[in-house]
């Protein structure tokens, strides 16, 4: 089958499109042939080993030291199972899902557990609109609800409302109740809008754009917000959550954890099969849909990846591997 590869960390230019052999299928695997993939912010972090000093370490460790221990990447996915491992009752060959693994999805075919976040796919959505959703949804599902426990009424901010995680992030905090705005370039401002925004801040204004203490919940889903710069902005009892985090934002956590002011909030959201059928029942109802703001085919995965290096992307940027473009 063919794959993208690559075989150590650094820019774009280390992917190639490879010809690997199939993955195998054991008693409780599931193997997926690949309709549409994508290439998130996180498998451009990945794939430069891009992270905060604090997990430099434990990132080499788990993913490998000099190059990556997985060489295929990729998290989004989705397909057609093509076959099952012989204690797999829940998917059948034939039967379309999707969802999301920690690599391994760019290529033509994937193997994962039966247990994986992998679920049916919902009927009205294609395999690339299926495909640009598990990432950001997930994470906008775990911050807004679970991290941040988001009550209908609250005053929300999503920073990077037109990126992967942020289109998400706007519909879900609506679908919960909030008062949305979204802050974004003003070419995606309209995009934002329809997407349900209440109001929409352009991204050059930064901390002075926004209201003073105007926001119970202010969402930075891409790393480019400061909690002394913004702590302006939020009611007095306002969470500041960070997807991307440091040391220092951990500090943060903890130190506001014991005062009665804004609180700074971390965490990770975690690839979960319940979850992602909660994000495949809201698909499947018309509560979130996906925005795909750039197609590629696998040929072309280094050009997605300086697109997502760009900073510019908006929604997904995703990959057919057999659906036209």
């Amino acid at each position: 089958m063919k794959a993208a590869i690559h075989r150590r960390y650094g820019p774009p230019e280390v992917l190639r499109i490879e010809e690997v052999p199939m993955p195998p299928v054991g008693r409780r695997h599931v193997r997926v042939r690949v309709h549409a993939t994508t290439v998130t912010s996180g498998d451009a972090r990945l794939r430069a080993a891009r992270t905060p000093a604090i997990f430099a370490l434990p990132i080499r460790l788990a993913f490998g030291l000099r190059g990556p221990r997985q060489p295929i990447p990729g998290m989004e996915f989705a397909g057609e199972v093509e076959a099952v491992g012989a204690d797999v009752t829940r998917f059948r060959p034939g039967q379309a899902v999707f969802g999301i693994t920690t690599r391994g999805a760019n290529a033509e075919y994937l193997s994962v557990r039966d247990d994986a976040a992998i679920v049916p796919k919902p009927p009205g959505l294609t395999h690339a609109e299926a495909a640009a959703a598990p990432f950001g949804a997930l994470a906008a599902l775990v911050f807004l609800r679970d991290v941040a426990r988001l009550v209908p009424g609250e005053r929300v901010l999503v920073v990077g409302a037109a990126g992967g995680v942020g289109v998400f992030a706007v519909q879900l905090a609506k679908h919960l109740g909030a008062h949305v705005t979204g802050l974004c370039s003003a070419e995606n401002a309209a995009l934002v809008r329809d997407l349900g925004a209440d109001a929409v801040i352009d991204r050059r204004a930064g901390p002075d754009g926004a209201t003073p203490g105007g926001y119970d919940i202010l969402l930075d889903t891409i790393g480019v917000t400061r909690f002394a710069a913004w702590r302006p902005a939020l009611a007095p009892r306002g969470r500041h959550l960070f997807l991307s985090f440091g040391l220092g934002e951990l500090v943060q956590m903890m130190l506001t954890s014991l005062g009665q002011g804004p609180r700074v909030l971390c965490g990770f959201a975690a690839n979960d099969p319940g979850k992602l059928a909660c994000v495949a029942d809201m698909l499947a109802a018309g509560l979130l849909r996906p925005v795909i703001g750039a197609r590629y085919r696998l040929d072309e995965i280094a050009e997605a990846h300086r697109h997502v290096d760009s900073g510019g992307k908006r929604g997904s940027a995703v990959v057919s591997i057999i659906d036209p473009r």
